[in-house]
């Protein structure tokens, strides 16, 4: 009898956060007790032998999604894993990798790693780690990963082959801290105009923000296009600080609130650093939590002008709560709200499966190209200072619609993307012409301007497409065609110099970006809200 005292103490204590602080209405009877009860019985009189750690998880994981989408469990293994990216770094070896044909080709070394200071390259491959052959079916990401990452200081030996010399290449690769950089790309634009590309809100953005705007200023920078697209989310405490810098001191940028969380308020301080000068921010639908955050603030003081698509709709709070095994919980708390009041957050009564179903059902709807397909009851109509009609219902809605062209992104495209044609032989096709680029081009302006994706170009991107097995289809590839065009050049712009480089050769083809540099050019961005949402490249180039 006193083993099974225990044993039941010891389930018990496995769930310490359904003991205490329970709602008055919660009988322990049919919760906790009746749990741990469960898990007693299972482990005690089973026929067979039981994982009841396992179990335990199983539950949890299955409880957390009966609440909401965003509440959620994560292992002690998984939780270094899911902060990583917000954290800002991680110590390893500094290169960007892909599998190709069970081979570790190395994409680009991350700039001033200890990779790039060896003098290791874009397209090398990976061929041995450790002394231990590092090809064939075994190699994966967690391989690649497991074996090339490690504590700062310690050494990795790596034999990489690299195209045009006869004898694999020895290095000894100390690893060192890496950063995870949040700013994609930041370069100047036409009309004073800076634009700055952010990936996600971590613990490094606010420091590389300033120093982003630094560079743009010296450069005489005084209007700014924020792109936050397919940047979905990270740290509360970041977004507010971001959105701190265009708003005076004192408005409001958002507040949370929830049943059982008093309401809360983030309000603008006085150090703002671009509280003046027009201001753009680009959204899609894969612009999520702190994204929305960001651009609903903005939109809700006028402070500026949002363009692209309505955003996610992730709006719900999460606390992390550990438990006794040092996994962790995320449990929802409350909700986003924007300074107007509007919810962030898009409904999820009918279930996990069809809430993430939702940007499928969106695109079948047509909201994804047509804005007169999103529908707003009144109800979910708010007005701003300014007197502009914002929406709540989920996501913040542009002031300014811009459709997705599903023409240039076929079938075809698609798999040239998923087995990686784009980045082979951009990389290849670097490697073997490295010196008579450098030489021919003294920088990306030059490289923008005389640089060009002939038709010889495209007839070896084709013959590599066709090794990969990618399935020939003549009209989505002329479809297609100018879009990978653009890709194949900015890609091996990347590749001589850096992120900025491929950015700033797509911004021609880039009808989001195009229909802010056009707005730009308005002496108020609100002036005149019937001008076209999509602006050809042609028109800015004739103009």
């Amino acid at each position: 009898m006193k083993k099974i005292l225990i044993s039941l103490s010891a389930i018990l204590l496995l769930i310490p956060g359904l003991l205490s602080g329970q709602s008055d209405k919660s009988d322990p009877k049919e919760t906790s007790q009746k749990i741990a009860a469960t898990l007693f019985y299972i482990e005690n009189y089973y026929l067979d032998s039981t994982q009841p750690a396992r179990l335990t998880e199983h539950a949890i994981i299955q409880m957390l999604k009966e609440l909401d989408p965003h509440s959620a469990y994560l292992s002690k293994k998984e939780i270094d894993a899911a902060n990583e990216p917000l954290e800002g770094s991680f110590e390893g070896i500094g290169v960007s990798f892909q599998l190709h044909k069970d081979t570790i080709l190395v994409v680009s070394p991350v700039p001033g790693g200890p990779s790039d200071k060896l003098g290791i390259q874009a397209g090398d491959k990976i061929i041995r780690i450790n002394g231990e052959d590092a090809f064939g079916p075994k190699v994966s990401n967690n391989y690649v990963t497991e074996r090339l990452r490690g504590k700062k200081g310690t050494t990795v030996n790596v034999s990489i082959y690299r195209s045009g010399r006869s004898e694999l290449i020895e290095y000894a690769i100390v690893r060192d801290k890496i950063p995870i950089n949040s700013i994609d790309a930041s370069f100047m634009l036409p009309e004073h105009t800076g634009y700055i590309k952010l990936n996600r809100f971590s613990k490094t953005t606010m420091e590389e923000f300033h120093s982003s705007m630094q560079k743009l200023k010296e450069h005489g920078m005084q209007n700014l296009i924020l792109d936050l697209r397919s940047n979905s989310g990270g740290y509360l405490n970041t977004a507010v600080e971001l959105a701190d810098e265009f708003l005076e001191a004192g408005k409001l940028i958002v507040y949370t609130e929830g049943l059982k969380s008093i309401r809360q308020e983030f309000n603008a301080t006085k150090k703002g650093s671009f509280e003046s000068g027009k201001l753009i921010i680009l959204i899609n639908e894969a612009s999520a939590s702190a994204s929305e955050i960001v651009s609903g603030a903005v939109q809700d003081w006028d402070r500026g002008l949002i363009i692209g698509r309505r955003s996610f709709g992730k709006g719900l709070v999460q606390r992390p709560f550990q438990l006794p095994d040092g996994s962790v919980i995320r449990l929802t708390t409350a909700r986003y709200h924007t300074p107007t009041g509007r919810s962030i957050q898009k409904p999820y009564a009918d279930g996990v499966e069809t809430y993430y179903k939702d940007l499928y059902e969106r695109q079948k709807r047509g909201e994804l190209v047509n804005a007169d397909s999103i529908h707003f009851p009144d109800s979910l109509k708010y007005r701003t200072p300014g007197g502009y009609t914002v929406y709540g219902g989920g996501g913040i809605m542009p002031h300014v619609f811009v459709p997705w062209d599903s023409t240039q992104y076929t079938d075809y495209y698609s798999n040239l993307i998923r087995k990686a044609v784009l980045n082979r032989y951009t990389i290849e096709y670097t490697n073997s012409n490295r010196k008579k680029l450098n030489r021919q081009f003294k920088d990306v302006n030059h490289f923008i301007q005389e640089f060009e994706v002939d038709e010889s170009m495209m007839k070896a991107f084709l013959k590599v497409a066709e090794d990969e097995k990618v399935e020939w289809n003549e009209e989505q590839f002329l479809h297609s065609k100018n879009l990978i065009k653009y890709q194949v050049k900015g890609l091996i712009a990347r590749n001589l110099w850096d992120m900025d480089a491929y950015y700033q050769v797509i911004v021609p083809i880039d009808e989001t970006l195009q229909s802010a540099m056009k707005r730009m050019e308005y002496p108020d961005l609100f002036s005149d809200m019937s001008i076209p949402a999509v602006v050809e490249p042609a028109l800015m180039e004739n103009e």
